[in-house]
This record gives C-alpha cells, sequence and structure tokens, in this order.
C-alpha cells in the first residue's frame, strides 16, 4: 500500500511539473538547436525548427543572445517565416530585420496580412519602413501606407484590409458561389465572418460561416445576420476596441471611415493582444518600470526606470522631513523609532491593495461617475475594518512588547487613521488623474505611498508626543 501512494505522489509531482513546463519551449530542443548553429549543419536546424510555431520560434530568439540570434538566423535563411517576425518582441525585431538577407524579408513581409506588416513598421524610421515597403505588392503596398495615415493606437492601425463582404440581397447560395469561385490572393487566410453591405458600402451585419453552412441556399443573409454587430470607427483608439471586443463577446467586427464605408476588419485575435498589452502596461507601470522587456539593454533599462525612482527619492525625503519634526520624542523614546515603520508600511500595502483595483476598474470602464463615491466608501470602511483589527494586535504587542498600555493606544490610533487614510487615497487619487489625463498607472504609486508615509509618520509621531510626553 505504501509503495501504491509513493507511486502516485511520483505521478503527480511529474503532472505538475509538466503542468508548470506547459507550452514552454522544450531545454533539450533548444539546446540542440543551438549545437545545429554551432556546427553549421542547416538542415538539422531546419528539421528541428519545422514543428516550432512561429512564436515559440520567436521566443527562442529573445531566449538566447544576439551572437547565436545572428548565427541561427542567417543559418536558418529562407525558412525564415513572416509570422515570426509579428511574434517578435519590438525591442529585438529591428535587429533581427537588419540580420535578415533582402530577399528573405522581402518573402517574409508579403507572407503577413495587412494588419500584421502595419504592426512591423510603424514603429520603424523612415528608411526601414521604406526597405519593408519595397518588399511589398503596389496593393500591400497602397494598403499599409493608407493604415499608416490613421492615428497611433487607433483602429485604423490594427484593422486588416482582407474583407469579406457581400452585397444585402444576396442569399446563402451567392455567398457559397462567392466563396467558391475566389482565388486563394482573394480571400484572407482565416475569417469567421461575412460581412453584409448595402448599396453605399455600409456594413447592415456580420453572418458567421457557420450559419452560413447550415442555411438552405435560399435563406437571404440578412435573415441569418448576428443579433450583436459593432461597428468600429477607424479613429477609435484602439484599447476601447479591446474592451468592446471583451465586453460584447466580439468574434470580429467591421471598421468604417468618417462616412461609414467598409474599409477593414479587427479579428479577436488582434483585440485581444491590444487587451494583452493594456495589463502589461499597467503592471508594468504600477511598478515605475515603463514599457521595458527582458531583451533591453542595460542603459535603455536604467533610463526608464530612474525617472520614477527620482520621484520616490523626493517622497522619501519629504516622509524624512515629517519625522524630523519629532526628533525630540523620538529620542526621548526609543520605542518610537521601532514602531514607526510598522505603521506607515501597514498603510502603504493598504494603499497599494486599493489603488490596484482603482486603476483596473478605470482601465476595464468599471469603475465610472456614477460609482465612484460608492467605490470610495468601501474601500474607506475596507481600511476602517482591517484598521481596528489590527490597531488591537499592535496595541496588545506595544503593551507587551514595552509595557507601556499609553504606547499600545498611540499605535493602535495611528494604525485605525491611516488604514482609513490609505483606503481613500487609493482610490481618490487614481480617479483624479485619469479625470486630468494623465496615466493612473504610471503615476499613483508614488503618491500613494508619499499621503500614506506622511500620514503614518505624522499620525503616530504626533499623538505619541501629545500623549506620552
Amino acid at each position: 500500500m505504501a509503495d501504491e501512494f509513493d507511486t502516485i505522489e511520483q505521478d503527480a509531482k511529474v503532472e505538475e511539473e509538466r503542468s508548470d513546463e506547459a507550452y514552454q519551449l522544450d531545454r533539450k530542443a533548444v539546446s540542440a538547436i543551438l549545437y545545429a548553429v554551432d556546427i553549421e549543419d542547416q538542415a538539422k536546424l531546419i528539421e528541428l525548427m519545422e514543428p516550432l510555431h512561429p512564436a515559440d520560434i520567436a521566443d527562442l530568439l529573445e531566449q538566447i543572445n544576439a551572437y547565436d540570434r545572428s548565427r541561427l538566423i542567417r543559418l536558418y535563411d529562407r525558412e525564415f517565416d513572416g509570422d515570426i517576425l509579428s511574434e517578435l518582441d519590438e525591442s529585438i525585431r529591428d535587429e533581427v530585420i537588419a540580420v535578415l538577407t533582402p530577399q528573405v524579408l522581402t518573402q517574409a513581409v508579403r507572407d503577413l496580412d495587412s494588419d500584421d506588416v502595419v504592426d512591423l513598421v510603424e514603429d520603424m524610421d523612415d528608411s526601414q519602413q521604406e526597405a519593408i515597403l519595397d518588399a511589398l505588392e503596389d496593393a500591400d503596398r497602397l494598403a499599409v501606407k493608407q493604415a499608416l495615415s490613421y492615428p497611433e493606437f487607433s483602429a485604423g492601425r490594427l484593422m486588416q484590409r482582407e474583407v469579406v463582404m457581400a452585397p444585402e440581397h444576396w442569399t446563402v447560395g451567392d455567398a457559397i458561389d462567392h466563396l467558391r469561385s475566389s482565388s486563394e490572393e482573394d480571400l484572407p487566410d482565416q475569417f469567421y465572418h461575412i460581412v453584409v453591405v448595402d448599396p453605399r458600402l455600409h456594413p447592415v451585419g456580420n453572418v458567421t460561416l457557420g450559419k452560413v453552412m447550415r442555411s438552405r441556399r435560399d435563406v437571404p443573409l440578412l435573415d441569418i445576420v448576428e443579433p450583436t454587430f459593432q461597428v468600429i470607427p477607424a479613429t477609435q483608439p484602439e484599447s476601447d476596441v479591446a474592451y468592446a471586443f471583451n465586453q460584447y463577446h466580439l468574434i470580429s467586427a467591421p471598421v468604417v471611415d468618417d462616412e461609414g464605408r467598409l474599409i477593414g476588419l479587427i479579428t479577436i485575435d488582434d483585440a485581444m493582444a491590444v487587451l494583452d498589452e493594456e495589463h502589461e502596461e499597467d503592471i508594468m507601470r504600477l511598478a515605475g518600470v515603463g514599457e521595458g522587456s527582458l531583451s533591453d539593454r542595460v542603459i535603455e533599462t536604467t533610463k526608464q526606470r530612474m525617472p520614477w525612482l527620482a520621484v520616490n527619492l523626493l517622497t522619501s525625503i519629504a516622509a524624512s522631513l515629517v519625522i524630523a519634526q519629532f526628533e525630540v520624542a523620538i529620542a526621548q523614546i526609543v520605542a518610537l523609532a521601532v514602531l514607526m515603520p510598522i505603521v506607515a508600511s501597514m498603510g502603504g500595502n493598504a494603499g497599494t491593495q486599493s489603488l490596484t483595483v482603482a486603476v483596473r476598474a478605470i482601465a476595464t470602464k468599471d469603475l465610472t461617475g456614477s460609482n465612484v463615491w460608492r467605490v470610495i466608501r468601501r474601500e474607506v470602511l475596507v481600511g476602517l475594518f482591517n484598521g481596528l483589527l489590527f490597531a488591537v494586535v499592535m496595541g496588545v504587542v506595544g503593551l507587551i512588547w514595552f509595557g507601556s498600555p499609553a504606547l499600545g493606544y498611540v499605535i493602535a490610533a495611528a494604525m485605525v487613521v491611516n488604514m482609513v487614510v490609505a483606503g481613500f487615497a487609493g482610490t481618490v487619487i487614481p480617479v483624479i488623474l485619469d479625470r486630468v489625463g494623465v496615466d493612473p498607472a504610471l503615476a499613483s504609486g508614488s503618491f500613494v505611498t508619499t499621503v500614506t508615509d506622511v500620514v503614518g509618520f505624522f499620525s503616530f509621531l504626533g499623538l505619541a508626543a501629545a500623549v506620552l510626553l
């Protein structure tokens, strides 16, 4: 029986390890690939790379050093797929493009959809953009240039030009005949909807391919359009586009120009990529590290982090100035120096909790003018109840540790005050910054920490000076 339990436990551990490594590059495969590069065995390299998805190859290129990356790309040569470029982190994309030969780059770019090409070239300088655009067919080049004419981070940059559309008078049979008679170049590689348009090319509905296949040939397309239909203006911010896809469970949505005419399509994969980027940016900015990545150089990373470290230094000095006002009290009662970091730390953590909830709610549009005061009241009450709970704990600690009931009362009262202020500041500060046009994820942390530090030190040391001296 014991052996059976040991076997079950070992199997569970193996399964857990496999789960932790799911969808990650196999280390043995990476070693084999790098060995093939070392011995310049192109056939073996191609054989090892063949099963990998473009996203996995992009991860591989991001994880190895620049020297191995350059050698691998040159040896891989014409097998290099355009989808790899679209999956690469922007921090090394330019480096990879610089290594590719013009012939390989041309073929790789031509394999991409128009939205992927736009994503590829929009952050390049003019000379690099021209090199990519020159590799495209005339029609594709025109489509990319038109997309680049739209504002950065807008739906016009996000959309693809390849759209399957049908006049509103068509039946299911007309649509099927059209799809079957169209050449491979006339249709997107993947699509989920047929966009029904009126004579002026205004989209009036989406029809899923599933309904087309299930319906009789004589059924009008307008009879089977999707009940949920959203039209995206080309100038709409991409963050709003991602929100619409998430909110209304969209698979694809037509994009229209200022006159409401169909000019492109946004699919769920691009919308979710934007949503993922928004989440990542929020997390990075909350920590004050900007938009860096693991591939950034030391100097670049230092420049990104330095400004907010400088802001934190200034706020720390402000908190220290508050402490300096109570030098006499601290000199007379050494216990104050021991206990005051606890009050500030608890307030800082409580403020960060409220801040994180508020910033996320603002990003998802859940925190609005109609419910902001209810949310603020909730966070203040949470701070009050947590403050009361930990005030009792710290009051007892102060009494047992230093044998002073008065000191216990002081730290308990300061704990309640700072936790309440933390809940209030952690919600109000992001809301105010958002209203004045400042990214709350980027700037809120320093302000909230300053408030909780200053209030924590002032309340604790002020009460101690008044009660104990």
